[in-house]
């Protein structure tokens, strides 16, 4: 993951939104990829109680399609 991170620094991204949950394990890559993008339009939305694997399939509800729907919106011209 490491690597990863390194590879995002100095890219210019262009518009970029990370989902994550706050109760998963590897919250923490999602934050510091965050920190990486040289991007002035990004954004790191935290899923409040949400753990790695409710954003996989829907079936707690947690997935923010209105997040995303928004996001695409502002940013796909």
């Amino acid at each position: 993951m490491l690597r990863c991170l390194a590879e995002l620094q100095g890219i210019d991204s262009g518009a970029g939104v990370l989902v994550h949950g706050e109760k998963a394990h590897s919250r923490y890559f999602s934050e510091d990829a965050f920190k990486s993008l040289d991007s002035q339009d990004k954004e790191l939305f935290i899923v409040k109680g949400a753990n790695h694997t409710d954003l996989y399939d829907n079936t707690t509800g947690k997935i923010p399609f209105d997040k995303f729907e928004q996001f695409f919106k502002k940013n796909l011209k």
